[in-house]
């Protein structure tokens, strides 16, 4: 065989089973978006998504004061990538454009009750959110001691969640929601599109993120509406970034989200 068609057949590399072009055989340098800025990009496939009234919702994780208030016990950790993220803002800016646009609005959110305490084991940062008290509860059947705690929404979103037309699912114990009603509650919807945003990226989010891939349903990232726990060595947020953007249909910026929402009007 020549030297020129064995440098034919180089065109591409493969990467596990899928053929994707050689980086080396690209003229221009794609990029994605991330909250620092658009980032050149991987030559791996990016499907997108085209949204369809009635077939699309926005689904939001734990969109509570633990995670996203500086008086939240998890503020330590998170409250770095949520500045730089913006991440407060940008779930609101969705929330707003999503009921502008009439577009269906889910919460799945994260409690723990007081016999939850009482499991026998747990992963580690399960444990520390039960040592911390993180999302906790009195009962399922009480609100009291709820509102403006740890486990209650953002003052400046219940506008938006206690609207009486937003889906709040039963609480998801661990970070997926195959332990929720949320797959249930999108399916009675007729929703097969999901836009994913809200904390925390590589736990709640992104857990959300393959299930609901597993499940059949098409989803987008809008990865500044998140953030993640940074720590010596290990930033949540740029590890769930690159299975966003491997695994999900397409990643968005919030600007764009709220521009392709708007345009569903």
């Amino acid at each position: 065989m020549r030297l020129t068609s064995i440098a034919a057949s180089l065109t591409a590399v493969t990467v596990g089973i899928i053929a994707v072009p050689s980086l080396a055989a690209q003229d221009a340098k794609p990029t994605i978006p991330h909250y620092a800025g658009p980032r050149e990009d991987v030559s791996v496939p990016r499907p997108g998504m085209t949204p369809a009234r009635g077939r699309v919702a926005l689904v939001v994780t734990d969109p509570q004061n633990d995670f996203l208030s500086p008086n939240g016990v998890a503020w330590g950790v998170v409250g770095q990538s949520v500045q730089e993220n913006k991440t407060v803002e940008n779930i609101e800016r969705l929330l707003k454009a999503a009921k502008t646009s009439g577009v269906p609005v889910f919460v799945s959110p994260h409690y723990y009750y007081q016999h939850d305490h009482r499991w026998k084991f747990g992963g580690a940062l399960e444990v520390l959110m039960h040592d911390i008290g993180m999302f906790d509860r009195k009962g399922a059947l009480t609100q009291d001691a709820f509102v403006g705690s740890g486990a209650d929404w953002l003052e400046r979103y219940k506008p938006y969640i206690d609207d009486g037309k937003t889906v709040v699912t039963s609480p998801h114990k661990v970070f997926g929601p195959e332990s929720n009603d949320l797959v249930l509650q999108l399916r009675k919807a007729g929703i097969s599109q999901v836009i994913l945003a809200g904390m925390s990226a590589n736990l709640c989010t992104e857990s959300h993120m393959r299930e609901l891939l597993e499940q059949g349903f098409e989803v987008v990232v809008a990865v500044d509406a998140t953030a993640a726990a940074k720590l010596p060595g290990f930033d949540g947020y740029e590890a769930a970034f690159v299975n966003f953007r491997l695994m999900a249909s397409d990643v968005w910026s919030t600007a764009q989200t709220v521009k392709i929402l708007s345009a569903l009007r």
